[in-house]
């Protein structure tokens, strides 16, 4: 008698994600701690349009050679000069930078062993329309106010300058639309750190 093989549970894929100065970093940085393989999307961002790479081709291929420095990198504030003043300029670069995001991030997913949490920590997870790809979303959240607040402190905006990068996000009912964890971020640190724990419990269950 044969039996057909038996294969392992696919892994579930797991998002975390927030609005500015809402927390989401320290929870990710919580569970790290605890042992989750996270995979940041902004350094990813950043990664694949490292010299040599082919982001980095495609984005001065798309909007010209004034958003490279002189030794061939990138020029982010060039970049994002042009980017914001061209209405169309983010969703162009968005298109280029997306795919190759999620495929490094697919990539490190798929080198992970296979009982350890892998966290995908995307900022515009929203925003990209990138919710589908998960099986559970997990949002950080704070009140509006208090998040303009920390990110004062934080960078030094002013106020204006906080509400208006607020406002390009996707709102916070539009997060908590697909939020499967809501981690309310307000308390003090151990107040977090237990909530982290308890979402812990859930996760590898």
């Amino acid at each position: 008698m044969s039996f057909a093989p038996v294969s392992a549970p696919r892994r579930r894929r797991i998002a975390l994600t927030g609005g500015i100065a809402s927390g989401k970093t320290t929870v990710a940085q919580l569970l790290a701690k605890r042992g989750a393989l996270v995979l940041d999307y902004d350094q990813l961002s950043r990664d694949v349009v490292a010299p040599g790479g082919t982001g980095l081709s495609r984005v001065a291929a798309e909007f010209g050679p004034e958003v490279l420095n002189e030794d061939g990198s990138l020029n982010r504030a060039a970049l994002a000069e042009v980017v914001f003043s061209d209405a169309q300029g983010r969703q162009r670069l968005e298109a280029i930078l997306h795919p190759l995001v999620t495929a490094r991030a697919d990539e490190l997913e798929a080198q992970a062993p296979a009982d350890q949490l892998v966290i995908h920590d995307v900022p515009l997870l929203v925003e990209a329309g990138l919710a589908d790809r998960f099986d559970v979303i997990i949002v950080t959240d704070l009140d509006p106010h208090e998040q303009v607040k920390r990110a004062q402190l934080r960078d030094g905006s002013s106020a204006q300058q906080v509400s208006r990068r607020m406002a390009a996000q996707a709102s916070r009912a539009e997060r908590l639309a697909v939020a499967d964890h809501v981690i309310d971020t307000s308390g003090a640190l151990e107040e977090l750190d237990a909530k982290v724990d308890r979402l812990w419990a859930e996760l590898v269950t």
